[in-house]
């Protein structure tokens, strides 16, 4: 591949991540208007969503593309493993907004680059460089910033709250280190296709010991399907796509814009506020992003 070409496959993907985390920040939008309108259990919420996102996409690829529903069998443990930790993370995500609050979980998920980072140097020796530690500090602590630290300092450690808060960054890095690894032969609508499959399977067991939020009202029903198309279904394959053109460590660092992209959001959508310390913060994680993003044109 010659220099150019490998300069727009960065592109292209740096691109491909970014629009997936826009959409992943109406994630945030979505729970929180479902949660204020519905009692719902982080297991069926879950659950839920990952079942409609696989229906959705099921139908998609099969109307579209049939032919990419056949993968090898060497292929079905890496995308049973990616849809395993998929769908664990969507459950300890929920416990985690519910245990420790949004802002704490929020800053324990920008744990995750780091993870990937480390878990791709040792797997794939994708080179651990200045530029990548940088911008994983750069992103983290404009996490902190974002997420408020006054909030970090109301925070009371507890064991169920310590241990959400590791699974959440971890199976994070796990679905993503998987994804990666699924890239390399499956197209983007095939891994995400079977990985919210074999998710829903993993989730549904749980269900017979969660409360389902039944019946369910029309308002719900819309804010429900929002976080099925837009935060789901349509960013998915759309990373899958970047994953499959940058390196791990890239993906996921690029990928903690969305919390910048999240406060916008709240402030044009539901009126909250940014304070300058929240404003900062939002932009060291832009300069995380934009770092990588100098360094791959420098290169070329």
């Amino acid at each position: 591949m010659s220099v150019s070409a490998r300069s727009n496959v960065n592109v292209a993907g740096s691109v491909a991540v970014l629009a997936s985390t826009a959409l992943w920040g109406t994630s945030a939008i979505f729970v929180r208007l479902i949660a204020t309108s519905k009692n719902v259990t982080p297991f069926a919420l879950a659950f839920w969503r990952d079942l409609f996102t696989f229906i959705v996409l099921l139908a998609v690829t099969a109307l579209l593309r049939p032919a990419s529903l056949r993968v090898q069998r060497r292929d079905l443990p890496w995308l049973m493993a990616l849809g395993g930790s998929l769908g664990v993370f969507h459950v300890v995500w929920n416990l985690g907004v519910l245990i420790n609050g949004a802002a704490v979980a929020t800053v324990q998920q920008a744990a995750m680059p780091a993870i990937v980072a480390v878990a791709a140097w040792l797997i794939w020796r994708e080179a651990l460089t200045w530029n990548k530690i940088l911008a994983i500090i750069l992103t983290f602590a404009g996490t902190v910033m974002v997420t408020g630290l006054g909030v970090l300092g109301q925070f009371k450690f507890t064991l169920p709250g310590l241990l959400v808060g590791l699974a959440v960054p971890s199976t994070y890095a796990c679905w993503n280190l998987f994804g990666k690894k699924v890239r390399e032969r499956c197209s983007s609508f095939t891994t995400w296709v079977y990985a919210f499959g074999f998710s829903t399977l993993v989730l549904f067991p749980l269900q017979f010991f969660a409360a389902q939020p039944w019946p369910v009202s029309p308002v719900v029903c819309l804010w429900f399907a929002g976080l099925v198309s837009l935060s789901t279904a349509i960013p998915f394959p759309i990373y899958a796509f970047g994953l499959g053109r940058l390196p791990a460590s890239v993906a996921t660092i690029l990928a903690m814009t969305e919390i910048p992209i999240v406060s916008v959001y709240a402030y044009f959508l539901l009126g909250e506020r940014m304070s300058p310390d929240q404003i900062l913060g939002a932009a060291l994680v832009v300069a995380g992003a934009l770092l990588l993003s100098w360094r791959k044109r420098a290169n070329h």
